[in-house]
């Protein structure tokens, strides 16, 4: 954009780490901005939210180290607020809970740039939650206190001990890791028992979660055994001795696993849902998007002349919803489709024309051409074979030809709908989402393979592969790519399924 503008700031709470926990508002605005300063701790899967040309500046803020100062950042959110009408300022945790947005308000202020601020869910908070520890419970704690584990210009230190020693109900210290053992035992030399119950949780509300449950005394060296370092959330007080059995997320059969799934974002949604309700860290890599057919001209023609065939094919659900968006700027009605039968490759694709009122005739389990086909001939004498009918088949720009050579074959006059082609994702989105690891990463479609080759993108270390099918796994295996992971239907379903009893027998 060019200079002059008077834009607005909004310094927005990403949340603890898992993207999930971000608010709606803070959404909106990641994906309506022009540009988005980000700190390190934030999710690199929200920066796939962001629109196309959206600027992404990273800020680099962390506890241990600052790529860019502060008063940097601040001088940057007025630059940017000439420049960009929406600036997002992405903060981990909550911007006004030890993350200095309310140093950057004060210079936005001083600078007349309007701003916002969207609160963001606190690791205070959701830290000790992920990890079965309520920070107050009637029984046990009804007072509680936030702190950093240091101060601005290190000028406190420690020298508050003794008051937090005092202090009723449950203590909850963040960027405490460093100093862990120098905080537990002046806290204990200021008074309080070491057998307090104590617990530390790291990278809390990710994948990466790892919780030591321990005592004032022995939570420093519980830590440094297990390996525990920054980020973490150090949480002092008798609300601890409810963890084992409060807990609840590492019980789920996907906790503790990082999956990256790379269907289009439009067909994301249902697959992040079931992975993340059975406790995966889910990171979305679109390696495909949807755009219009080269010839949009012949599209909406087929379109046009779709009542007049006796069967409508469609392949894939991109297919359906593409195929009615075109129909209703046509017709007003569902039923000027006419009286054509419908087939359907597979149960994905039947559930978005049954979400249109649609039913359809033929439909294999298996969403494969061939399957297709052989469906075809098994209920041939149902409607009395494809001899000498118009079938209009709705497909994408480089669909395999086998539905149109066999329906031929068998006498059927074929018309073709190309309703949609695909191109490649986000390459450098791609890289930034790969660099943090995964599990595992699931291919649903030979389409979602090739183009994440395309890309240039490679599959991160000890990663596991995941396919929705036989025909996918073809795909991946002539690109080297041996899948462990196949699921039996072509269904997202059976793709979770799958997943789920692959996590069930590796190791954690």
């Amino acid at each position: 954009m060019s200079g002059g503008i008077q834009g607005k700031v909004h310094l927005v709470g990403a949340g603890p780490g898992d993207p999930g926990l971000m608010t709606l508002r803070g959404r909106e605005l990641v994906e309506q901005a022009d540009c988005v300063m980000y700190d390190a701790l934030v999710p690199r899967t929200m920066l796939g939210w962001c629109k196309t040309g959206c600027k992404l500046i990273d800020v680099g803020k962390r506890a241990d180290r600052h790529t860019v100062p502060q008063e940097k950042i601040n001088e940057l959110l007025i630059d940017c607020s000439k420049r960009y009408k929406c600036t997002v300022r992405l903060k981990g945790g909550d911007p006004y809970v030890f993350g200095r947005g309310g140093e950057e308000a004060e210079a936005l202020q001083a600078a007349k740039v309007e701003f916002e601020v969207v609160p963001g869910i606190s690791s205070a908070i959701a830290g000790p939650a992920y990890a079965g520890i309520p920070v107050t419970h009637r029984n046990y704690s009804s007072q509680l206190t936030i702190l950093s584990g240091h101060s601005a210009g290190d000028k406190e230190g420690i020298s508050y001990a003794t008051a937090i020693a005092k202090t009723l109900g449950t203590r909850v210290m963040l960027m405490g890791a460093a100093r862990l053992a120098d905080t537990m035992r002046e806290l204990q030399k200021a008074g309080l028992p070491g057998q307090t119950p104590a617990a530390a949780v790291q990278w809390a509300t990710t994948a990466k979660q790892v919780t030591v449950k321990a005592t004032v005394a022995t939570l420093a060296q519980a830590s440094k055994q297990a390996g525990l370092s920054a980020p973490a959330v150090v949480i002092v007080g008798d609300v601890v001795k409810l963890a084992d059995q409060l807990e609840w997320r590492q019980h789920l059969p996907l906790a503790g696993k990082r999956i990256i799934v790379t269907r289009t974002r439009e067909q994301n949604e249902t697959l992040c849902r079931m992975l993340r309700e059975l406790g995966a860290e889910v990171a979305e890599l679109p390696t495909l998007r949807i755009v219009p057919p080269a010839d949009k001209q012949a599209f909406a023609k087929a379109v046009v002349n779709s009542p007049h065939h006796d069967w409508l094919v469609f392949t894939s659900p991109n297919g359906v919803e593409r195929f009615f968006e075109a129909f209703y700027t046509v017709y007003k009605d569902l039923r000027e489709l006419g009286g054509a039968r419908i087939a359907a490759l597979g149960p994905g694709t039947a559930e978005q024309l049954k979400k249109r009122g649609l039913m359809v005739d033929v439909m294999p389990q298996k969403a494969v051409a061939e399957e297709l086909i052989a469906e075809f001939d098994r209920k041939a004498d149902e409607y009395g074979g494809l001899a000498h009918c118009t079938v209009l088949w709705v497909h994408a720009q480089k669909a395999r030809t086998v539905i149109r050579c066999e329906l031929e074959k068998r006498k059927a006059i074929v018309d073709e709908c190309i309703a949609y082609d695909v191109a490649p994702g986000n390459a450098d989105y791609g890289k930034i989402v790969l660099e943090e690891g995964a599990d595992l990463i699931t291919f649903a479609s030979s389409s979602a393979a090739v183009y994440f080759r395309q890309m240039g993108l490679e599959l991160p270390k000890r990663c596991h592969v995941a396919s929705m099918g036989p025909v996918t796994t073809e795909t991946l295996n002539k690109l080297g790519v041996k899948p462990q992971v196949e699921a039996e239907l072509h269904t997202i379903p059976s793709l979770v399924k799958a997943i789920t009893q692959w996590a069930t027998q590796s190791p954690s």
